[in-house]
């Protein structure tokens, strides 16, 4: 029997692909080609609400941009004489959502840490030029990296960033996305690529161990988005939005739809628009 795709399903697996695979993407509301940088598994967050069965183990680190191209160039000309949805895995999506939404560099870590993201990111540029689909290509990233030359270099080939903020205080900052880096860097890139271009929020906003987020994170989480904005960054939407499939981290729940709206009127109270996303 056919696997059936769905907002629960994101198995990178497409034939015998690499780095290109499809999924049904809630946010962004049809199928979305992704690209997979870290087929290591290798991150430098380890979010306690990942989805990424780290258990199993990856395949080789190195990035090969040309298969990576073709994989891509392959994929889209699937897509762009309908054939696509022959397939045995796409013909099983909702009608609502049979449409090519989007190519989105994301995967199974941080997409601008491998060498090779920037080669990656122009090679897509030229595939998608080269297809003539009117589809976005978007960058899905934790903005750890933003600071690095070589990625911000790379950013021009995006028509979108879309930047994990999943925090407002320090403290949630290192519980929520499992790492001990700075968040004074994370703002601090956030806003830096904020005053270049407008950027998307994602804010991922769960239960742990059967906690929600306090009224105190979410204060604090709309101050960080106020700074950003007072401080010349353009903020296009921020997404607020929670786990769909089973996190690696037993801990971690889904908020429900009240509580997400609760949390989406306080970021709206900022005059940012806002786009709520429920667990199912």
């Amino acid at each position: 029997m056919a696997r059936e795709l769905t907002f629960a399903d994101h198995d990178r697996g497409l034939d015998r692909n690499r780095y290109v695979y499809a999924v049904v993407s809630r946010r962004a509301r049809g199928l979305s080609i992704g690209v997979n940088l870290n087929p290591d598994k290798k991150c430098n967050f380890d979010c306690p609400y990942c989805q990424v069965d780290r258990q199993t183990p990856g395949g080789p680190a190195d990035i090969d941009v040309a298969v990576l191209a073709a994989e891509l160039e392959a994929l889209l000309d699937r897509a762009r004489s309908g054939t696509l949805w022959r397939h045995p895995l796409f013909a099983t999506a909702p009608e609502a959502l049979r449409r090519v939404a989007d190519i989105a560099f994301a995967g199974d870590g941080e997409p601008t840490t491998p060498r090779e993201f920037p080669a990656a990111a122009r090679a897509a540029r030229d595939v998608l030029d080269r297809s003539a689909l009117d589809i976005p290509l978007r960058l899905l990233t934790n903005a750890t990296m933003l600071d690095r030359p070589r990625v911000r270099a790379a950013l021009a080939c995006f028509d979108e960033l879309w930047c994990k903020l999943d925090a407002g205080t320090e403290e949630h900052f290192h519980r929520v996305d499992g790492t001990r880096l700075p968040f004074r860097r994370i703002l601090d890139n956030l806003l830096a690529v904020a005053r270049e271009r407008p950027i998307v929020i994602q804010g991922m906003f769960v239960a742990m161990d059967g906690a929600e987020p306090p009224d105190a994170e979410v204060e604090a989480y709309a101050d960080r988005l106020r700074e950003i904005v007072e401080g010349g960054g353009r903020i296009d939407r921020v997404q607020v939005y929670t786990v769909a499939r089973r996190p690696a981290d037993a801990r971690v729940g889904a908020l429900g739809d009240e509580r997400l709206e609760r949390i989406a009127a306080r970021v709206r109270a900022e005059g940012l628009r806002v786009e709520v996303y429920g667990a199912a």
